[in-house]
């Protein structure tokens, strides 16, 4: 496709590395990778970053560098067949004396085996592989691969980058919108490049579309306010960033943030994550990090589920905030999160020990002929409503105290009942001392 008839984010992809915005990490004069770029020194690598931040761009300027045959797929789409057939061109090419880039777009898209099929050839030189993702390599990428290959990490492109690329579009007479007498305000680049979310394809898209609509030349803000009405932020409901807001989020509540634990459920939501999720996972922080040192925090969280899924969106998001930044505010414990993994690795340590015979129901005569429930003090009959000194754990087992509440909120008094308790236990203990 050539001409106008291309999109003008593929008109305007920069042809050398001083055109290339954004990622000055990684291509500032004196950076390794600019280095290797203006030497045309190219090793296999796998780009990293978001949707329109120069991956494919990058790969193109490698291998324009070097000088190579540049061979482009997508794991969307290619298959064995297609890996094959690009192998045996990049032989050919190999015996002419000229190298080969392989862009393999969505790397995370293959399977383990489709990417093993690239390792003996990048091993032995016959390409040089370079993959694209939007996902964690080392959790998408295969381990042999990874190890031939440098990781990337490529950023989302700033306010300013975005603005750059903007400008140059519309003054570019060869390549952009240059010639058209279009002009863009302050405000309506802003908002252009607000909704451009650091997606540098985004942007040239929404600009090409937006310049057919300028009234006599003038792009305003009103006309990408409504070209951008119902787009989403970046998110990805099952990868990585949907990993790291939600985390992000968590750590918030407990770290007794409000404002920052509002902003990533409002990230969330605003990403399209399903409210019901939301919903479980702050009842999981409700009863992990507050716990007993607000037993409000429990109910509240499963009312707010309840409220979300009668009202729905968006008036039952207002239930999951309001959830939020109580859990947020409330004092902290995992005392009972702690108590349950020290239980849980017991039950594991110990095995099958038998509950004491004192401690099991005798419904039959034979079983309290075998002595069930024999010497069982019930704890109402005794004073306090309390049985100081009784034991409960199996009695092959050693004392334990797995819950430790700590010294805030409603746990304050958990831990001074706890204490009263224990002192009736220790004067027990002495009276039945005492009487032996």
């Amino acid at each position: 496709m050539t001409g106008p008839l291309r999109p003008l984010a593929d008109r305007m992809r920069p042809r050398h590395v001083d055109e290339f915005a954004g990622q000055r990490h990684l291509l500032a004069p004196g950076r390794a990778l600019r280095a290797a770029l203006e030497r045309g020194q190219l090793h296999s690598m796998i780009l990293w970053g978001p949707p329109g931040t120069g991956k494919t761009t990058l790969a193109r300027l490698f291998a324009a560098a070097m000088d190579a045959r540049f061979i482009a797929l997508s794991a969307v789409m290619a298959g064995v067949k297609d890996i094959r057939a690009a192998v045996e061109e990049a032989r050919r090419e190999r015996e002419a004396g000229r190298a080969t880039v392989l862009f393999l777009d969505e790397v995370h898209r293959f399977n383990k085996a489709q990417q093993d099929l690239f390792l003996p050839f990048v091993e032995d030189g016959t390409l040089v592989f370079i993959g694209a993702t939007t996902e964690n390599p080392s959790f998408e990428v295969v381990g042999a691969l990874l190890s031939r290959a440098r990781v990337y990490v490529l950023k989302p492109l700033s306010h300013d980058d975005l603005a750059t690329l903007l400008r140059r579009a519309l003054v570019d007479t060869e390549r952009g919108l240059g010639g058209r007498g279009l002009t863009l305000s302050d405000a309506a680049l802003d908002a252009l490049v607000a909704a451009a979310d650091g997606d540098a394809r985004r942007a040239l898209g929404m600009l090409e579309t937006v310049a057919d609509l300028a009234v006599d030349g003038v792009i305003d803000a009103a006309q990408i306010a409504d070209l951008a009405a119902g787009t989403r932020r970046r998110f990805d409901k099952g990868g990585e960033q949907f990993y790291d807001q939600i985390s992000a989020l968590h750590k918030a509540v407990r770290g007794s943030d409000p404002d920052a634990a509002l902003y990533w459920l409002a990230r969330m939501l605003d990403g399209g994550c399903d409210p019901a999720y939301l919903a479980r996972r702050i009842t999981r922080m409700s009863v992990e990090d507050i716990g007993l040192a607000d037993p409000r925090a429990l109910p509240m969280s499963l009312e707010a589920w309840e409220a979300c899924e009668r009202l729905g969106a968006p008036e039952g998001e207002l239930a999951l905030a309001q959830a939020v930044v109580f859990l947020a505010v409330a004092p902290k414990s995992n005392a009972v999160y702690t108590a349950w993994g020290a239980a849980r690795q017991d039950v594991e340590k110990f095995g099958s020990l038998e509950v004491p015979l004192r401690l099991r129901n005798a419904p039959t005569r034979l079983m309290r002929e075998l002595e069930y429930g024999k010497g069982y003090r019930y704890a109402h009959d005794e004073a306090d409503a309390y049985a100081a000194g009784e034991r409960y754990l199996p009695d092959e087992m050693p004392e334990r105290r797995y819950y430790s509440p700590v010294p805030r909120g409603f746990e304050i008094r958990i831990a001074e009942a706890m204490a009263r308790r224990r002192a009736q236990d220790q004067q027990q203990d002495k009276q039945d001392r005492k009487d032996k």
